[in-house]
């Protein structure tokens, strides 16, 4: 659009100079130079508007002292573009430069009445047209920027009912779970203290309830935190599977972390799926598979890192367990991130998730 503005122009100035009475001297090539210069420089007026300003000032000062009698209306887009990028005093000055350079340049061009070349010089830059771009660069200029501020407050204004809506959850969230939880996880304890003081045998099953519920309050304190502190909390990732694969250990499930591949940097997103991934696979084996073994395979690859979870349960490809909520969840973790999610029985009997999530190196 510059392009065509400035071609357009160039157009019309070099229309209107050869509409004159001009012969081929070289003053004459140099007034048609210069009106066509002033206009193609306008092409430039979003990226450099006060050297376009100077240019099309000067080339239209040159084109009068040449003997050319044509309206100054290259500089005119030039102070439009100037004055609408915010360089209002730059702008001004120039302007009254040029209002005592025109009436100069007329002298210079071979007019020996000064009030002809002050004439000539007001034909060429009318002070009304020169206010009047000026005032429609101010006038675009403060719409931008009305523009800007509107979308700077819808922004902040989303951000604000965001957090107000994430304080909502986390005050639901703790009204709602943290009792019940709490409940179980006294309970669990002090069914346990009392076995253990009357010489009896702790179930494994009570046990298992007794670090779930620990589990479950760490994890609904962790998420408070994060809900409360907009993201801030350092969440678990890679570096807690372990503990997670340990915790099945104590509910009976002969469980097995392997990593392989060389241990690098991950983007925290990635980090967060790969534990959830692996802990609700963990937490499904233990609910629903029936499964004496599983086993917990992660990969790091050049731009990628895959996760597999195996299980000798009861699935088998005749009898596929109906997707929940959980693995629903999982494929829309993987998916958000751009990777790959597979959870299926598997021939041989039992259930396999396998994830594959991109990771960028240079990040």
């Amino acid at each position: 659009m510059d392009a065509a503005i400035a071609v357009g122009v160039a157009a019309t100035l070099l229309v209107t100079g050869l509409s004159g009475q001009h012969s081929g001297t070289f003053p004459d090539l140099l007034g048609y130079a210069l009106l066509a210069a002033g206009g193609l420089a306008l092409a430039a007026r979003r990226r450099a508007p006060v050297l376009v300003l100077a240019v099309t000032g000067l080339c239209a000062a040159g084109h009068q002292a040449a003997g050319f009698d044509v309206p100054a209306v290259a500089y005119l887009f030039a102070v439009y573009a100037a004055v609408r990028a915010g360089h209002r005093t730059i702008t001004v000055a120039a302007s009254v430069i040029m209002l005592a350079l025109l009436p100069l340049a007329a002298l210079a061009s071979g007019l020996h009445d000064t009030g002809e070349a002050f004439a000539q010089a007001r034909g060429a830059l009318e002070l009304a047209w020169l206010i009047a771009a000026g005032a429609a660069g101010e006038a675009l200029r403060q719409a931008e920027r009305r523009a800007e501020e509107a979308e700077r407050t819808k922004e902040e204004t989303a951000r604000r009912r965001a957090d107000e809506e994430r304080l909502h959850i986390a005050r639901e969230l703790h009204d709602s779970l943290t009792h019940q939880i709490s409940v179980i996880k006294v309970q669990a304890e002090v069914a346990v203290h009392v076995a253990r003081k009357r010489g009896e045998q702790v179930p494994e099953a009570l046990l298992a309830i007794q670090e779930a519920g620990r589990e479950a309050t760490r994890e609904l304190r962790a998420t408070l935190e994060a809900l409360r502190d907009d993201g801030t909390t350092p969440a678990r990732g890679l570096d807690d599977v372990a503990e997670l694969v340990e915790r099945a250990r104590t509910t009976g499930l002969d469980a097995t972390l392997t990593i392989e591949g060389d241990r690098s940097d991950v983007p925290a997103a990635v980090d967060r799926t790969v534990y959830r991934i692996v802990q609700e696979s963990l937490t499904n084996i233990a609910r629903h598979a029936a499964a004496a073994t599983a086993s917990v395979r992660i990969d790091y690859r050049p731009g990628a890192l895959a996760i597999r979870i195996d299980d000798d349960g009861k699935a088998t490809l005749d009898a596929a367990p109906v997707p929940g909520v959980g693995l629903l969840g999982m494929r829309e973790r993987v998916t958000a991130l751009g990777g790959r999610l597979r959870a299926a029985p598997r021939g041989e009997g039992g259930f396999t998730v396998q994830a594959e999530l991109p990771v960028d190196r240079t990040s």
